[in-house]
């Protein structure tokens, strides 16, 4: 990436997702996913979160330990971790149930803030819908860093544009949309606030707005293996390059939208080989 590294921090949802026809559980989550794979990335990375005390919040601390992402603010409290059951058919996950974030849904999130020099030190912070920060997205915004929201794919239309106002680039998960609907939505998140928003469609083209300009990128060919996490790679892809690039040596603003885009698509789809969000299956 050149010039220093970046710091950056996914703030919200972890989870196990376990596999039940493999009875295999793999670390996982969006806020977790994006900083395992910025990490992955060349970033100095942190996840900020709440743990449970069970044998899942025990791999997926132990994981993150391995893999060197700071956890040091985070809070283990007694409960049951997050947790996903799915099962895998051709490559397509299949989710059949979720205990919603388990001690995650019931406690808040308003420790976050307890140290905010330390939260102030990061480039980039990362939430999602499943992280239960939608109450505070207006207090993390004042700090300089760029704030990323991933809205998922079963996002409400009203609320989603509500939070616009409080979020730098929102990402959407579209893949049963048609495409003047798409843009539509993005025109609107964009009107909202976000100075970009954009919209992952599955095996079409994804789509970004900017306020001026549509860009679109394809999905990279790959030998699919597991499509878990595959969303998550994209927005961190994007989002390290576009930072990286915005402090970088003046880059025209098109071209680094349409590299940052094909850099998602080139590791989403490299993450796509991998089975879990990241590998690091414990069997069970």
């Amino acid at each position: 990436m050149g010039g220093r590294t970046l710091k950056v921090m996914g703030v919200g949802d972890n989870v196990v997702d376990d596999y039940i026809h493999l009875r295999t559980m793999f670390p996982g989550g969006n806020a977790l996913n994006f900083s395992v794979y910025s990490s992955m990335l060349g970033c100095e990375a942190a996840y900020l979160g709440i743990f449970g005390n069970d044998a899942a919040a025990g791999h997926v601390q132990r994981t993150l330990l391995e893999i060197g992402v700071d956890i040091s603010h985070c809070r283990s409290l007694n409960g049951s971790n997050g947790r996903a059951v799915i099962s895998i058919e051709n490559g397509e996950r299949i989710f059949i149930s979720s205990n919603e974030g388990g001690i995650g849904k019931t406690e808040s999130m308003e420790f976050v803030f307890g140290d905010p020099e330390y939260l102030q030190s990061f480039s980039i912070l990362h939430t999602s819908a499943y992280s239960y920060m939608d109450p505070y997205l207006a207090r993390i915004q004042q700090l300089d860093s760029l704030l990323s929201y991933d809205f998922s794919d079963d996002f409400d239309h009203d609320h989603a544009l509500a939070l616009c106002p409080n979020i730098d680039i929102g990402f959407f998960s579209c893949t049963e949309w048609t495409e003047a609907g798409t843009k539509d939505l993005l025109e609107k998140a964009v009107q909202r606030g976000c100075s970009l928003a954009v919209a992952t469609r599955g095996p079409s083209e994804a789509i970004l707005f900017n306020g001026r300009s549509w860009f679109f990128q394809a999905p990279k060919a790959v030998l699919l293996k597991d499509t878990l996490g595959a969303g998550d790679a994209f927005i961190s892809g994007f989002l390290i390059s576009y930072v990286s690039g915005k402090s970088c040596t003046p880059v025209q603003p098109d071209f680094l939208i349409e590299n940052s885009l094909e850099k998602a698509a080139y590791f989403a789809a490299e993450i796509c080989e991998l089975q879990g969000a990241f590998g690091y299956g414990l069997v069970y």
